[in-house]
């Protein structure tokens, strides 16, 4: 599918200039762009590579010359990268999976699909499962009993959702994400070295090793509209109570939330990132990747933690945090550079105590 700069610029809502007439095929970095692509050179330091390829048109900043750059055609938004989000929308070519229910796959008769829903080859939909109106099933996927899924979900292949699973509109999962899985949840018939632990912080007086008992999860996952989960990532039902996502949170890969977790509206869980059980995080939360959480604690509005940083206590709302344990971000890179003066700091001192022992010995003679 092709589209000329103009149709670009109106779906966009953005401004041309020059000869919006070219066609354009598919997007490309400035370098490799050919006469037929939109070389996306959204700022200086990226358009020096233009001459290295062939592009007529591309998308730029607000005023860059274009012509000075031997352009034929720009596209010019205000904010370049928010734009890349409508024109790569638009020149997404999709996963080619086909239109409605391919013949191998396992649809109870009891489960309710709008109309317009498509089903892969080989995806399970059990009973009582309900997928709203425009929704794309991927191949191998399963959908559980009594789940329900909103309208336009879009699950790529290989997708599992567990039973009672409540999902709302625009949902995306990538491929291999687990939702509604059971929790971690094991108990002992006595206080465990466990529970010791936590009590002493290393002492566990005459605790004793014990075999572990399994909680069985009853409760399910909720998941609000526009949510996206990426790649392998896992999401456990919640004990008694549902585990939640709100509206507009996007999980990275690999991204695991624990059994009770609670995470708010338009929050960013980068790849890795772990919460432990019966977290509660707020609305606008960032966790960087790799970022830890520990259990039953709470993340305020507006947390922002950088990559690595490892919760284990309660984060007041508007914070930014870094480190293990986290602290305030100023706080720990102040100390970070600290930790690195340290070795002349030390051949300081030694050198002041070599210099304090020479004058004492010159004294006593």
């Amino acid at each position: 599918m092709t589209y000329t700069i103009q149709q670009i610029a109106d779906a966009l809502g953005l401004p041309a200039v020059g000869d919006t007439s070219i066609s354009i095929a598919k997007l490309a970095e400035p370098a490799d762009a050919g006469p037929d692509d939109l070389a996306l050179a959204m700022s200086p330091k990226y358009a020096q590579s233009l001459s290295d390829g062939s592009a007529r048109a591309a998308m730029l900043w607000p005023g860059a010359d274009w012509q000075e750059m031997g352009l034929k055609a720009a596209i010019l938004p205000d904010r370049p990268r928010f734009a890349m989000s409508g024109l790569t929308r638009m020149m997404d070519p999709g996963q080619g999976f086909g239109a409605g229910i391919h013949p191998s796959a396992v649809i109870d008769e009891t489960a309710e699909l709008a109309e317009d829903v498509s089903v892969g080859p080989l995806a399970i939909v059990a009973a009582g499962a309900k997928i709203g109106a425009g929704s794309v099933i991927g191949p191998q996927c399963y959908i559980g009993t009594d789940a329900v899924l909103g309208k336009n979900a879009y699950l790529r292949d290989h997708v599992s959702i567990g039973a009672r699973v409540r999902i709302g509109d625009d949902f995306i999962a990538q491929p291999g994400a687990r939702i509604g899985g059971d929790g971690f949840s094991f108990v002992t018939a006595e206080p465990s070295t466990v529970e010791q632990t936590r009590k002493t912080l290393g002492d566990r007086g005459d605790t004793k090793a014990q075999q572990w008992t399994r909680i069985h999860t009853l409760g399910s996952v909720t998941i609000g509209n526009d949510v996206e989960c990426g790649m392998n990532c896992t999401v456990d039902s919640g004990t008694i109570r549902n585990t939640v996502i709100g509206d507009g949170s996007k999980l990275d890969n690999l991204v695991h939330l624990g059994h009770n977790v609670v995470v708010g509206k338009n929050c960013l869980l980068c790849g890795q990132v772990g919460i432990a059980g019966s977290v509660t995080i707020g609305d606008n939360v960032v966790l960087g990747g790799q970022v830890g959480v520990s259990d039953n604690i709470t993340i305020g509005d507006g947390v922002i933690a950088g990559g690595g940083t490892k919760i284990l206590s309660n984060a007041p709302a508007g914070r930014s945090l870094l480190g293990y344990p986290a602290t305030e971000m100023g706080k720990q890179i102040e100390g970070y550079k600290a930790l690195r003066r340290l070795p002349r700091l030390l051949r300081d001192v030694a050198a002041l105590k070599s210099q304090m022992g020479t004058s004492k010995d010159s004294e006593t003679s």
